[in-house]
């Protein structure tokens, strides 16, 4: 393990530890009962463990200890002003020792000193506390009433992976109270122990008064070495603990009972009336407690490592005959998914029953066919409606959009996951990168934005459509959309409101590309070598729409033209003005001249956005993307590179 007490300024978390434990004061600085649970969950780490203060927690550690999971135990000392941004960005776990809402860390004492009831939990500290604690990977108590309290007033800790750990106790402590037990056979014991605290919790007052009142011997034991402590306990009759508010799991308590004494608690020792404390057996206890360190670290590599489902979706229809490389789609969503759900819209080109035998050898494909009259004046609508139908399909926590033409490359689907588990906590769905393809030279476009909306949790109010604002009906009550939609962004199910996204791509990044498209070199340079990086760390998805241009471009003229048309409720004659590959009507266009053009752009250009008639004389850059294409794509690539 790894301590920084020695340190003057901390800059970093070491990149070898896995673990980073945050506390007040470590069994270094003080023996206390929260301090000797924590160093004994430290020693028994299977993970290499770093020490951190409270008080050094800053910014720069939790960015250099991003990629490490935190274990937060008393942090009375850090800047809560990081806790908003401990909860939506670190994995962690927290180990509670008190009621750390209070502001005096327990209701009894706030009681006292203001004399009201501690109300602690409405106000914003109390609040930001349970953010806090929401936020984490995992929750571990001290007793049943410490988790229960919190519970009451903050219900939505239920939701969370809430453990009762209890003190924890070091394997030395194990052979030393055996060892005690031995030696203190045949032994009179004599006198009661008295803990003499200054702590106000401990009751030190109240234990002393009430041997006074009983006539009970007694000895006030402070000061004194954990290891004499120990042996005093086993030579004493009883361990008389009054405190005076609410204390979880007092470590010195059941020190007591497995060393043979009498005990003689009030309602506040919280762990008392708790199956495995209240049992006569020994050993039973003591299996209990020797099992709490295995149990801790189980529950918080099971944080660490736990893989939330997801489930990839997609629509098809005719992609047959449409040359689509859907199956490698598919394929590629199976390489990381639990499940893949599949909406067809009726093909009958044979992809619906190429789909049907599929399910009979892939159990996670489910398939639905949701077919359409695609000769609706507002067909284009319909695009959006498939994907809100096969979305109500998963069943999983997360949800994977991919169309037909799209492809995950298989060393990127444990990116999937690991993005899942680092997901922002106050986003619903985050766009990642998407590359894509000009023509079957390797080339990558510039021209137009690298990203797509694509993983999102899986909530019921996240549905596809057109947003509120872009949501027009025609003359027959049919939907259509303003410019600025494709019909299918991610809206709310009620409101159609835009469901907002969490994304990598930055103004700076924008800007460079904007310069690259302007004909500067060192803007193309520093945007390949951004979004290479970005495709190294983020999961990617190639899109191959534009792979085949000559087949685009008879797509185009037989499909997009009225899909736009249609979605828009605009009209477009057959012209040379509304011809942008050609600037002459299509009934004038034979396939050798498609074949033609197709060959030119992927020569001369690096893409080209179909609004405006393409110019030959301001040829776009392009890029090229160094992790090449997914393995499941090259079969397909390979037929159409013929």
């Amino acid at each position: 393990m790894f301590s920084p007490f020695e340190s003057v300024k901390l800059t970093k978390i070491p990149d070898e530890c896995d673990i980073v434990f945050v506390a007040d004061m470590f069994s270094e600085d003080y023996k206390g009962g929260a301090e000797m649970t924590t160093e004994a969950l430290i020693e028994s780490s299977p993970l290499k463990v770093f020490k951190l203060k409270s008080k050094d927690v800053s910014m720069e550690l939790l960015g250099s200890g991003h990629s490490k999971h935190w274990i937060f135990t008393n942090f009375s000392q850090m800047d809560l002003n990081l806790i908003p941004s401990i909860a939506a960005n670190m994995s962690y776990s927290i180990v509670e020792y008190d009621y750390k809402f209070c502001r005096y860390r327990s209701i009894e004492k706030h009681k006292l000193a203001e004399q009201t009831e501690c109300a602690c939990h409405n106000e914003a500290y109390g609040k930001m506390i349970s953010a806090f604690f929401y936020g984490a990977k995992s929750l571990w108590w001290m007793s049943e009433q410490q988790l229960d309290r919190y519970t009451d007033r903050f219900p939505f800790l239920l939701d969370k992976d809430n453990t009762v750990l209890s003190s924890v106790f070091d394997d030395n402590f194990f052979i030393s109270i055996k060892q005690l037990r031995k030696a203190a056979e045949g032994v009179d014991r004599k006198g009661y122990i008295v803990l003499g605290s200054q702590s106000w919790i401990k009751g030190a007052s109240a234990a002393e008064s009430y041997c006074k009142d009983n006539g009970l011997d007694y000895e006030v034991v402070w000061g004194i070495t954990y290891s004499e402590l120990l042996t005093k306990l086993s030579q004493a009759e009883g361990f008389v603990y009054l405190p005076e508010g609410g204390d979880t799991c007092p470590r010195m308590v059941i020190e007591a009972k497995l060393l043979g004494c009498k005990l003689i608690l009030n309602e506040h020792v919280q762990h008392a009336d708790e199956e495995w404390f209240a049992t006569e057996h020994i050993l039973d206890i003591e299996s209990y407690l020797y099992a709490a360190r295995e149990r801790f670290w189980s529950g918080v590599k099971y944080a660490m490592d736990y893989r939330c489902t997801v489930s990839g979706y997609t629509t098809t229809l005719n992609c047959i005959r449409h040359n689509y490389p859907w199956k490698a789609a598919i394929n590629s969503m199976l390489g990381f998914s639990d499940e893949v759900v599949v909406v067809d819209g009726g093909s009958d080109d044979g992809t619906w029953e190429q789909l049907e035998e599929w399910t009979s050898t892939e159990p996670r494909l489910k398939i639905k066919k949701e077919e359409r009259d695609w000769t609706d004046s507002r067909f284009a609508v319909f695009d959006g409606a498939q994907k809100a139908e096969a979305r109500k399909l998963c069943t999983s926590e997360f949800c994977w959009q991919q169309d037909a033409d799209e492809v995950v490359h298989e060393n990127d689907y444990i990116k999937v996951h690991d993005l899942i588990r680092n997901f922002p906590r106050n986003a619903e769905l985050v766009s990642l990168p998407v590359v894509e393809y000009w023509g079957s030279g390797g080339k990558a476009r510039i021209d137009v934005n690298p990203w797509k909306w694509r993983l999102s949790v899986n909530k019921d109010h996240i549905t596809h459509g057109i947003p509120l604002e872009l949501r027009l009906e025609d003359k027959e009550g049919k939907l259509y959309a303003k410019p600025g939609t494709d019909g299918c962004d991610y809206v709310h199910s009620k409101t159609f409101f835009r469901i907002p996204h969490a994304s990598f791509y930055t103004q700076e990044i924008h800007d460079a590309r904007l310069g690259a498209l302007k004909g500067s070199e060192k803007a193309l340079s520093a945007y390949e070598g951004w979004i290479n990086n970005v495709a190294d760390s983020l999961p990617t998805v190639h899109h191959y729409s534009w792979f085949d241009l000559p087949r685009k471009i008879r797509t185009y003229r037989d499909y997009w033209s009225k899909h736009w048309q249609s979605l828009y409720d605009v009209t477009q004659e057959d012209t040379a003005e509304n011809n942008m590959f050609f600037q002459r009507p299509w009934s004038q266009i034979s396939d050798d001249d498609i074949i033609e053009l197709g060959n030119k752009l992927q020569d001369s250009m690096g893409g080209w956005v179909f609004h405006t008639p393409v110019d030959f004389s301001k040829p776009t850059p392009s890029f090229k993307l160094e992790t090449g294409h997914p393995s499941h794509i090259l079969e397909w690539i390979k037929e159409n590179e013929k």
